[in-house]
């Protein structure tokens, strides 16, 4: 189906996903204020659900293609940008005299700029790598093997998020042994994560192409994440 055709329709479930792509973001960030240490691993908090984004985003680019994942990614960063900003401006706000959790407030959801522009670039950056790899292997392999394309555009995508949110955020912060020890963690998690749900995401990718009527392949656009359309 040609991308002109995909801009003009209406699709049923592409709203409901971008919706749960952007809560998986938002929820993300505000859980990753805690760091986790479970069996051998160390990572953030909002490492168990971070990974879902980037199954989404394969979602969304195999099914309606590079241009509307690319206002689904958009979506997410000015929604993660605007929940920093109110968590910064309810931060600065004086407290109620009765209310004393402002130093709670402050050390979970407070506004840390190192911490909110790590997670920003990192996001862009793996995101748009995510779904423009997958968006060229749909082409060169001719929309065969789904598997081999979802788990490759993750294993970089994941890769470059990973290693700017921890170096921007963390070096310098953290010892250098607990730094490589979540990057290193939260890499293995996320990327193991995709490849054990590669069965549901072939589900839900076989669902709606079948209800959507959609199986979009991206030849002659223009790959500029910068744009918003």
């Amino acid at each position: 189906m040609s991308a002109m055709n995909t801009e003009k329709r209406a699709f049923r479930y592409l709203d409901v996903l971008t919706g749960l792509f952007v809560a998986v973001l938002l929820i993300s960030n505000i859980a990753s204020t805690k760091i986790l240490g479970l069996w051998k691993f160390t990572f953030d908090g909002g490492t168990i659900l971070f990974p879902l984004g980037y199954i989404f985003g394969d979602i969304l680019t195999e099914v309606y293609g590079y241009q509307k994942s690319r206002r689904v990614i958009w979506t997410g960063f000015f929604c993660a940008l605007l929940m920093s900003l109110v968590f910064y401006i309810v931060q600065m706000l004086p407290p109620a005299a009765d209310w004393t959790n402002q130093v709670a407030y402050e050390q979970i959801l407070g506004f840390v700029p190192r911490i909110v522009m790590a997670s920003l670039i990192a996001y862009f950056a793996g995101e748009f790598s995510n779904s423009f790899i997958l968006s060229r292997m749909k082409i060169w392999t001719t929309g065969k093997f789904l598997w081999i394309r979802t788990i490759g555009s993750t294993l970089i995508g994941e890769g470059l998020d990973t290693m700017i949110f921890c170096f921007i955020a963390f070096y310098g912060v953290l010892p250098q042994g607990l730094l490589w020890s979540v990057l290193i963690s939260n890499y293995i998690f996320k990327c193991s994560v995709e490849i054990l749900f590669t069965p549901v995401t072939y589900l839900i990718v076989g669902f709606l192409k079948k209800k959507e009527n959609e199986d979009h392949y991206d030849r002659g656009i223009n790959y500029n994440p910068f744009i918003f359309k």
